[in-house]
C-alpha cells in the first residue's frame, strides 16, 4: 500500500518545469548580447578602451623616431621684417639680453624722436654633418621605445583577451552551475511532495516531510545564489568587452560539446612571451639614454651659409630721407662658414652623476627582466601540470555521476519500499547534484587549463585555433 501510494504520488506530480537557461535568467533585469568565444575576444580587441591606448602609444613611439631622425636634416631658416623706429644710437657694450633690440650704424650726437622705415631679410642654412653618435644614439634611444611600445601592446592585447576569455568561461560555468542546481530543486520537490501526501496519510511521520522541505529550501537558495553568481558573471564579461548597456551572454555549445585532445606542449622561445620583450625593451631604453649621455659631452661641428639683405630710411650720418624709403633692401650680403660648439666645461660633474644614474637603472631593468623570465618559466610549468589534473578531473566525473545516479536512484527505490529513511534519499540527492556539476564543469575546466597553457606561452592564437574548431573535435 505504501509503495503503490508514493508511486501514484510521483506520478502525479512528475510535471516539472524544465530547468532555467542562462539567457533566462539574466533577461529579466537588462538586455543580453550574446557571444562565442572567437566573437567575445575579437570585439574586446577592437573595442576594450586599454587595447586602443596601446595602440596610440605604438603611434606615438613611431612619430618619435621619425623625430630623431630628423634631427640629422639640414635646417634652413628665414626671416623677414619691416618696422618704424626711430636711430637714436650709441656707442657702449650691451649684455646678452632679449628685451633691448639691437640698432646697428654709428652713434648720433644729437637724440632725435624723429624715425625711419627699416626692412630686412635672410636665410640661413646650418648643416651638422657628422656628430661624434649624439644622433645615432638619439634615433637608437627612440627606436628602443617604439620597441617597448609594440611589446607594451602585445602585452595589453595578452592581458585583455585573457581577462575575456576567463570572463567567458566563468559565465559558462556559472550557466552549468544554474543548471545542476535547478535540476536538483525539481528533484527535491518531487521528493517533498511525495513525503509530504505519506505525512498526510499517516504512511511516514511528519518529520520525514520537514526534513524534505528543509532539503528543497535549502536546494532554492542554492539555484538563487547560482542565477546571482551568472548575472555577476555576464556583467563582468561585459565589462571586460567594452559592452556599455545591458549584459554579456555566452554561446557555449561548441566549447561544451568537444574538447581538444591532449598535445604535448610545445615549449616557446625564451624571448617571445610579451612581457620579457617588455622587460628586454626596459634594457634596451636604458642603454640607449647612457650611450646618449656618453655623446651629449663630444664638441659639435656645424657648417653654415647665409645670405641676407636690409634697407633703412636713415643716412650713415643721421639723416633721414622719409618717405617710402627703406622699405625695400639697401644692401646684401652672403657668408658661408663652419662653427665648432663646445660642451659646457662645468657640466661635466653633472653628466658623469647622470650616466651613472642610467648605469644603474639599466642594472634594475635586467634584474626585472630576470624576474620576469622566472614568474613566465614558474607559470608554463603550473600550467602544463593544471592541464594535466583538468583532464584527469574530467575523465573521472562521469564515473563519479554514473556512480551517483545509481545511488540515488537505488536510494529512491528503498525509500518507496519502505526500507530507507528520507535522510539516506536527500544524501544521495546532494551526491547526485555535486557530481552533475562537477561532470558539467569538468570540460569548462580543460577549457581554462587550456588557457592557462596559451596565457604561459604568451600567444593566444593556438587557444583561438581550438576554440574556433572546437565543433569538429570529439
Amino acid at each position: 500500500m505504501t509503495r503503490l501510494l508514493l508511486f501514484l504520488t510521483l506520478a502525479g506530480l512528475g510535471a516539472v518545469p524544465p530547468p532555467a537557461t542562462a539567457q533566462t535568467s539574466a533577461a529579466g533585469a537588462a538586455s543580453t548580447q550574446t557571444f562565442t568565444l572567437q566573437d567575445a575576444l575579437q570585439y574586446a580587441a577592437d573595442h576594450y578602451p586599454s587595447v586602443k591606448a596601446a595602440i596610440e602609444e605604438v603611434n606615438a613611439s613611431s612619430a618619435g623616431v621619425n623625430v630623431a631622425k630628423a634631427a640629422t636634416l639640414p635646417r634652413l631658416d628665414g626671416v623677414w621684417q619691416t618696422n618704424r623706429a626711430t636711430v637714436n644710437n650709441v656707442t657702449g657694450l650691451l649684455l646678452p639680453q632679449s628685451v633691448v633690440p639691437g640698432i646697428s650704424g654709428p652713434p648720433l650726437l644729437d637724440a632725435s624722436s624723429r624715425s625711419a622705415w627699416g626692412t630686412a631679410a635672410g636665410a640661413l642654412f646650418s648643416w651638422e654633418p657628422f656628430d661624434l653618435g649624439l644622433r645615432a644614439a638619439e634615433v637608437r634611444s627612440a627606436e628602443a621605445a617604439l620597441t617597448r611600445a609594440r611589446a607594451s601592446e602585445g602585452l595589453t592585447r595578452l592581458e585583455v583577451e585573457t581577462a575575456v576569455a576567463s570572463a567567458f568561461l566563468a559565465v559558462v560555468q556559472a550557466e552549468q552551475a544554474v543548471t545542476a542546481t535547478q535540476a536538483d530543486v525539481d528533484r527535491r520537490t518531487l521528493l517533498a511532495r511525495a513525503a509530504q501526501t505519506l505525512a498526510d496519510n499517516q504512511l511516514r511521520p511528519g518529520a520525514e516531510a520537514s526534513r524534505a522541505d528543509a532539503e528543497l529550501a535549502a536546494a532554492r537558495t542554492r539555484s538563487i545564489l547560482a542565477r546571482q553568481d551568472l548575472v555577476l558573471a555576464q556583467a563582468s564579461l561585459a565589462r571586460f568587452l567594452g559592452v556599455a548597456d545591458g549584459l554579456a551572454g555566452v554561446n557555449a555549445a561548441p566549447l561544451l560539446a568537444s574538447v581538444a585532445p591532449a598535445t604535448p606542449p610545445t615549449p616557446a622561445a625564451a624571448t617571445s612571451h610579451p612581457l620579457l620583450q617588455v622587460r628586454q625593451a626596459a634594457v634596451e631604453i636604458a642603454r640607449a639614454q647612457e650611450d646618449v649621455l656618453a655623446d651629449t659631452n663630444r664638441p659639435r661641428l656645424f657648417v653654415q651659409s647665409a645670405l641676407f639683405a636690409r634697407g633703412s630710411g636713415a643716412a650713415f650720418n643721421g639723416t633721414l630721407d622719409g618717405g617710402a624709403s627703406g622699405l625695400w633692401f639697401d644692401r646684401a650680403n652672403w657668408a658661408a662658414g663652419f662653427q665648432v660648439v663646445f660642451p659646457n666645461l662645468f657640466e661635466i660633474s653633472s653628466l658623469r652623476a647622470r650616466r651613472a644614474a642610467s648605469a644603474a637603472t639599466m642594472r634594475a631593468e635586467t634584474a626585472r627582466y630576470d624576474e620576469a623570465q622566472l614568474l613566465v618559466t614558474s607559470q608554463q610549468r603550473a600550467a602544463t601540470a593544471i592541464s594535466d589534473a583538468a583532464r584527469a578531473v574530467a575523465a573521472n566525473t562521469p564515473v563519479q555521476l554514473a556512480a551517483a545516479r545509481q545511488s540515488e536512484a537505488q536510494a529512491s527505490a528503498r525509500y518507496q519500499a519502505g526500507l530507507a529513511s528520507i535522510v539516506e534519499v536527500a544524501d544521495a540527492q546532494s551526491l547526485l547534484a555535486q557530481a552533475e556539476y562537477q561532470d558539467a564543469v569538468a570540460r569548462v575546466g580543460i577549457w581554462r587549463a587550456l588557457l592557462g597553457e596559451a596565457v604561459a606561452r604568451g600567444d593566444l592564437a593556438s587557444f583561438r585555433a581550438l576554440a574556433s574548431s572546437a565543433g569538429g573535435v570529439r
